[in-house]
């Protein structure tokens, strides 16, 4: 049996998921909410899937590769951007 949330909404929220409804493109609040999580979820896989590819190439580099730097170093480098 699917669980239950009850939430509540007013003022200019209200306001916007009654236009959202009422306009015809969710049938209902139900399934306005659900479409917002679906597109919540998907850009959360989204950034992983970025963060995953941004990461790859730093991860399958030998170790010669990478240069030793000092903290101050980065600090430096960052302040002068």
């Amino acid at each position: 049996m699917p669980g239950s949330i009850q939430v509540k909404v007013s003022g200019k929220l209200e306001d916007h998921v009654r236009q959202q409804t009422e306009n015809g493109l969710y049938e209902d609040a139900g399934e306005y909410i659900r479409a917002l999580i679906r597109q919540d979820l998907q850009s959360e896989e989204d950034g992983w899937r970025f963060l995953e590819d941004e990461l790859a190439p730093a991860l399958a580099a030998s170790d010669d590769e990478y240069v030793t730097v000092r903290a101050e170093d980065v600090i430096r480098r960052n302040i002068r951007r």
